[in-house]
């Protein structure tokens, strides 16, 4: 504060304020996590931690009547549009017409699903978000992470569905064939934020935050100051942003995986391995149960969140969920115990009606290394202990025979139960 003693002004004076100065601090550009990525130091833990910043930003993050007219189809649906108009020209040099054709049919198959966008706006998940959420505008400086240079300048660039800004961070690893990382991201930020039905709409923002990337480097070749040279290289990079943003619209068959086992037989860690190797969502039962009875994931819950009817209204959410994401065509791995005959039925009884692979992993480990894993366990939203594994052991019912062809065993306590490629090829992708 510069104040104002007397005739003079003084910088941090006690007199009558004058005027209020910043004193702004440089971060390094090697801070940035575009820097990290090339120098291979961008790991998932990092972006892990990125999921849950990104998520208490959102949860802070400005939401009213005016924000939330921003969300309809049609004032969506103008901006692609124009980025279409603006790159026709371009069919056929940087894209086929096939190409064009096939990404534009697939968004605006989305702006059709009218109640889709009304219940992300009942759901106030339009806010004032960052509008420009990728590895340039995120640096980890001082061992915390940092989102800076947000679209300020442009009310229809930052006030989006938050599956706009997590849908660029997605795509920005993608873009660099980092699947892995995108995926440790995605999916701390929706077991945070329990938004797994935004999974539904993150589609048509991956193509659309990939389009607009391809857009920006076509433009550079109208650029008369540009040199050939340069030229040429954007070329090279709008034509991979068009493929990818064509990629993002191709229709593929989901996969349903559950995850079963005692608790401390290593579902989530054998879960997550598998994730981050297929591009998996990651549901775990123990976080929709907190999210359903509305509290914080890492506080102990009371022992009426594991009543019969609490565990039955968490299955019930975890495969209406599971049967969702799938048939939108995603690789989908509910983690919980599914001890009970009657939940894997009704989830193998969806498979077959709905010709969808299902495959069920059985963890398990001997006993005692059961016991220590979770007297070990820390900083969990699991609230398991040890004395509760009798009492599990009891109450697990068998596969049985119809069961069984779906049932692929997971010996934890073998060094391959993590292996990323054992883990695919034991659920054949």
């Amino acid at each position: 504060m510069i104040a104002k003693v007397g005739e003079r002004f003084v910088l941090n004076g006690e007199g009558e304020p004058g005027e209020y100065v910043l004193k702004m601090r440089q971060f390094p550009q090697e801070a940035l996590l575009i820097h990290l990525f090339e120098q291979g130091n961008l790991d998932r833990a990092l972006m892990e931690e990125l999921g849950r910043v990104t998520a208490k930003f959102h949860e802070k993050a400005e939401t009213n009547d005016y924000i939330t007219s921003f969300g309809t189809p049609q004032r969506i649906r103008q901006a692609f549009e124009q980025n279409y108009q603006q790159t026709q020209k371009y069919v056929g040099n940087l894209l086929t017409q096939q190409q064009y054709d096939e990404t534009r049919n697939f968004t605006n198959d989305f702006f059709e699903k009218v109640n889709l966008f009304q219940q992300r706006q009942m759901q106030q998940r339009i806010r004032e978000c960052h509008g420009d959420l990728h590895l340039r505008n995120i640096c980890f400086w001082h061992d915390k992470i940092q989102l800076f240079d947000r679209s300020e300048f442009n009310e229809a660039f930052r006030f989006v569905d938050v599956m706009y800004d997590v849908a660029f961070t997605v795509m920005d690893v993608d873009a660099r064939q980092r699947w892995d990382l995108g995926n440790a991201f995605l999916n701390t930020y929706i077991e945070q934020t329990g938004d797994w039905e935004g999974l539904q709409i993150l589609p048509l923002y991956l193509s659309r935050q990939a389009y607009v990337r391809a857009k920006v480097n076509s433009l550079l070749l109208d650029d008369p100051e540009i040199s050939p040279q340069d030229q040429q290289q954007a070329a090279r990079i709008a034509a991979d942003y068009y493929q990818l943003a064509w990629s993002y619209g191709q229709k593929r068959s989901g996969k349903l995986i559950l995850m079963s086992g005692l608790s401390g037989s290593g579902k989530s860690t054998v879960a997550q391995a598998l994730a981050r190797q297929i591009n998996g969502i990651h549901l775990r039962s123990d976080a929709l149960r907190k999210h359903l009875a509305k509290l914080p994931l890492y506080e102990s819950g009371p022992p009426s969140l594991y009543r019969p009817e609490m565990s039955d209204r968490t299955y019930e959410r975890l495969l209406e969920l599971g049967e969702m994401l799938v048939l939108s065509g995603f690789f989908v791995i509910l983690d919980a115990k599914f001890d009970r005959r009657h939940w894997r039925e009704k989830a193998i009884a969806f498979a077959e009606a709905e010709g969808i692979s299902l495959q069920i992993l059985h963890c398990h480990a001997p006993l005692s290394v059961l016991e220590k894993r979770l007297v070990q366990r820390q900083n969990d939203i699991s609230d398991a202990t040890p004395q509760l594994l009798a009492q599990q052991q009891a109450a697990a019912e068998p596969f049985s025979e119809g069961e069984s062809p779906y049932v692929r065993e997971v010996e934890t306590n073998h060094p391959d139960s993590q292996n990323p490629r054992f883990l695919a090829n034991l659920v054949g992708l």
